[in-house]
Formats: C-alpha cells, structure tokens, sequence
C-alpha cells in the first residue's frame, strides 16, 4: 500500500549541493547538513567528517546510520556506529563515483573533488 502525503521530503539532497576541491573546511548553508558525497575523483581522502549531532537528546552519539565514515579524525563514537565498527583513517582512499550518506555540519578534504548534497538541519 502507497503512502498519501502531501508532505515533501528534503532529505537527500532537494535543497541544493556545493563542489569542493580544496583542503579548506566546508560549512552548509544556515539551517541544512551535507547528507551526501559524490565522490569525483580517484584517490580521493578526508581529513574530517563532522557528524551532525543535532537531532540527538545527549548530543554526542552522532548520526544514527551514518557508519563508519562519520567519525574521519575524530573520536569513534560506538552508539552510532554499532558495535566493533572502527574509524575510517585519514589516509584512505575513495575512487571516483563513491557515494557516502550521512549528517555532516562540516566537511575537509584531505585531496580530490567531491560533490555534496544538503538536506535540513534538525
């Protein structure tokens, strides 16, 4: 059975996206987070990944869903990751056409191009 909703959903990407190619942190736009990266080009690394936190009652235990890959130069946080889910290191390398899904407030690249895509801040 279909939903009925006269609801739109802005979730994965509907309010816009930014290209990024250098190592300066990238901030989305007041009221949205990146929730997704296409990654453009090979051998592409992440200094930080900045989970968005937001929508949680404690704050600190990060996007839910979010995986591994949230947590690039900060601490793993194991409530959103699951159990034994390790942090991805700086040093790792993507190859054009990766996409990542997420809540980020704040992205860094390490090297590369990426395409990002917003969705509303909590």
């Amino acid at each position: 059975m279909g939903i009925n909703s006269q609801e739109v959903a802005y979730s994965f990407g509907q309010l816009g996206s930014a290209f990024l190619n250098d190592t300066a942190t990238f901030l989305p736009p007041t009221g949205s987070v990146v929730v997704a990266i296409h990654v453009l080009s090979s051998l592409t690394t992440f200094t930080v990944l900045t989970p968005d936190t937001s929508g949680y009652i404690d704050g600190t235990t990060g996007a839910a869903g979010t995986g591994a890959v949230a947590y690039f130069g900060t601490t793993n946080v194991v409530g959103a990751n699951g159990t034994l889910a390790e942090e991805v290191p700086t040093s790792y390398k993507f190859n054009a056409g990766t996409m990542l899904y997420g809540r980020w407030t704040g992205v860094t690249l390490g090297a590369g191009e990426v395409i990002m895509y917003f969705g509303p801040a909590v």
